[in-house]
């Protein structure tokens, strides 16, 4: 399905937080991403828990998807989901790269549609939270509910290699640029000086739009 969206429009659909934890004594960031669709709160549940949907608008994820079981997404990470509540919020470890964090999703009925709340949490790496900051993963749940949002308006699935080329097309950049600059601006919201912030967003809106080599 062609991505026919304001890429502008779109991005500024999401509201973006930061935020600090801790977990097992160690300090966490926090990344916290809002948006509201004009869908029911089940049809946003089945969307994005059923397998059979979310490699309409996400990517094929294989495994037990229910409380206690392990998933894979295809291409990305795997994890154990750790809460359940149908149609109101699951939780899950986000296992990549040798690394855990973890992700929370939320759904609340809201003005005849659903306020989806995604947050991911994770261990502070210095040196990569000062390169991207919170754009890193920000801006790749960003994409993702972007895609939901064109499933649920149309019910089509979203073509990857589709999404991919788009994310470096002149329109995917007119996406990911305020996006990335968003997520600047709520890390300066939450503490963090505003040059070092906009660099990394600078670092994060190259990763997103740069071809791959070859």
């Amino acid at each position: 399905m062609p991505i026919t969206i304001d890429p502008a429009a779109t991005a500024g659909l999401v509201t973006r937080e930061v935020r600090t934890g801790e977990r097992a004594g160690a300090p966490t960031k926090i990344v916290v991403a809002r948006r509201t669709y004009q869908a029911a709160r089940a049809d946003v549940w089945d969307a994005v828990t059923g397998a059979e949907r979310l490699p309409r608008w996400f990517a094929p994820v294989t495994g037990e998807l229910r409380l206690g079981g392990r998933y894979h997404v295809q291409g990305n990470a795997s994890g154990t989901v750790e809460s359940c509540t149908p149609p109101e919020s699951f939780g899950l470890t986000w296992e990549i790269g040798g690394g855990t964090s973890w992700v929370t999703v939320r759904l609340t009925e809201a003005g005849g549609g659903t306020v989806l709340e995604l947050t991911h949490e994770s261990g502070v790496d210095p040196d990569f939270w000062t390169r991207f900051g919170p754009g890193a993963a920000g801006v790749g749940w960003d994409l993702a509910l972007m895609g939901l949002g064109l499933h649920l308006a149309t019910g089509e699935p979203n073509d990857p290699a589709e999404a991919e080329a788009w994310c470096v097309s002149p329109q995917g950049k007119e996406f990911v640029r305020p996006a990335a600059d968003d997520w600047a601006r709520a890390a300066v919201a939450a503490g963090e000086q505003d040059d070092a912030a906009h660099a990394a967003a600078d670092q994060v809106f190259a990763f997103y739009t740069t071809p791959p080599e070859g």
